[in-house]
């Protein structure tokens, strides 16, 4: 739900006249250069196989003799090592080539997962070895997601940024809808071990695919001071916009009571109101499809005020558990999650657009980590209050209560004026010249900016995160 439309009016393209093409395969577009196809493709394979390993850990921890503690403790490895080592990674991916810090954290998450995969297949796993595992995992994706953010959109011209990002997310979606259904029929046919030495291998694929990336353009880095200092920077960054830190703090809550309500609330509504299991999957499967939906409609909406239009689309998110709090129907309840996985894809790509233009590049990592630890950071005190929580107000009421924090903080966020009023700018629709190669457009500073970890990393993460 932490780390992801194009802004006003364009001026009408000039026409080209393109030759005939000649028949065979439609050509890509022309702003899709090589590292936009490479970012792509490697997202889209780590979506496939991340999306599959989540529900294969989980079976592998139950099928090792774990308990449902157990699963959770594996799951929880990953989220805190993501919490405590998201900022370092932002520092370091800021002083170094991002390219390259991609690919080390895509080969130790190929390692973790194939160690990981071979004690699983040969009999020889342990809940603490898995827990281990998962925790460098975590630390693997804790220096890959503030890396990727901002890449897709630096290989890409200005104009073309918005419809390039959105495409990006449709593929990420279609790969996390796909990798899950896959994934559980691959755990019921093969077990689970197969399918998570089918993510170690999409990790490594991607690092390959990651290394072929044209950085010639991007000039060398510069790093000044220590991390510590990298990390002041970024916090100034940070905190000198109103509307980046007002909706960090948004996100920060309203992820957490959103993983809250759907991690642990949606499932117990489901047993005992709606008939189970498959009614819930019918939900999560709604909200996927309307994530798929949301970043089509991005493809063709460029709303003029990115900041105004993403946050509105925040609202939709109290809907669950409004839902779960009723409780609605089947059918009403999958009706729900499919308006939110829409809105929350808008909004997604709304705040990957804000950041891209108005943060300086050479900060964006740094700013982004931010955004990442600020999105995930709750997440596991919700989850573990919400049992207590539920016996001492009751579940509707502690449901009710998530839907009313979403709505609050929303409206608090929208009485920030540089929310309302950010507007693409002329520079970001202008683009840079050599984008398509991978030249990071140089961003103006001093603007407001916006909250969303949705780099669209598709690297999967155990968090319930909104935005990334």
């Amino acid at each position: 739900m932490t780390r992801p439309p194009a802004p006003d009016a364009d001026p009408p393209p000039v026409p080209v006249r393109e030759p005939a093409a000649a028949s065979g395969p439609a050509p890509r577009p022309r702003w899709a250069g090589r590292n936009y196809t490479l970012l792509s493709l490697a997202a889209v394979i780590t979506g496939l196989g991340a999306s599959g390993a989540l529900i294969a850990s989980a079976f592998a921890v139950l099928e090792a003799g774990g308990s449902a503690t157990d699963v959770g403790l594996v799951a929880a490895a990953r989220t805190t090592a993501l919490i405590v080592f998201v900022l370092v990674g932002g520092a370091v991916a800021d002083r170094i080539p991002r390219h390259r810090v991609m690919v080390v954290a895509n080969a130790v998450n190929c390692t973790s997962q194939g160690l990981f995969a071979a004690l699983v297949i040969t009999g020889e796993a342990h809940v603490w070895q898995m827990v281990v595992l998962s925790a460098v995992g975590g630390t693997g994706h804790a220096f890959f997601a503030p890396a990727a953010e901002g890449m897709v959109l630096s290989s890409v011209t200005g104009e073309q940024a918005g419809r390039a990002f959105a495409l990006f997310r449709v593929g990420i979606n279609g790969a996390g809808i796909g990798g899950a259904a896959l994934g559980g029929a691959m755990v019921a046919a093969v077990g689970p071990g197969w399918v998570l030495a089918v993510d170690a291998a999409a990790f490594a694929v991607a690092a390959a695919l990651r290394a072929f990336l044209d950085v010639s353009g991007i000039p060398e880095r510069q790093p000044g001071g220590s991390i510590l200092t990298d990390l002041k920077v970024g916090w100034q960054e940070v905190t000198g916009r109103p509307w980046l830190w007002s909706i960090v703090l948004q996100f920060a809550v309203v992820n957490a009571v959103v993983a809250a309500a759907e991690a642990v609330y949606g499932p117990l509504v489901a047993r005992e109101h709606l008939g189970g299991a498959g009614p819930w999957g019918l939900a999560m499967g709604a909200f996927a499809a309307g994530t798929l939906a949301g970043a089509l409609v991005m493809t063709r909406w460029k709303p003029r005020r990115m900041l105004l239009a993403g946050v509105l689309c925040v609202f939709p998110l109290a809907l669950p558990a409004a839902g779960l709090a009723v409780p609605l129907p089947a059918l009403g309840l999958a009706a729900v999650m499919f308006v939110s996985g829409l809105a929350v894809e808008v909004f997604a790509v709304a705040w990957m657009m804000a950041l891209h233009q108005e943060i300086p590049e050479d900060k964006l990592s740094r700013v982004s980590s931010y955004d990442w630890l600020g999105s995930i950071a709750l997440i596991p005190v919700t989850t573990a209050l919400a049992g207590p929580m539920q016996d001492l107000v009751g579940r509707s009421a502690a449901l009710w209560g998530c839907a009313a924090l979403v709505v609050l903080l929303t409206a608090a966020v929208l009485c920030v004026p540089d929310v309302r009023r950010l507007r693409r700018t002329e520079h970001a629709a202008a683009g840079s010249t050599g984008a398509d190669e991978g030249r990071p457009a140089q961003q103006p500073a001093g603007q407001p900016i916006v909250k969303a970890s949705s780099g669209g990393s598709g690297e999967g993460t155990a968090s319930a995160s909104v935005t990334g």
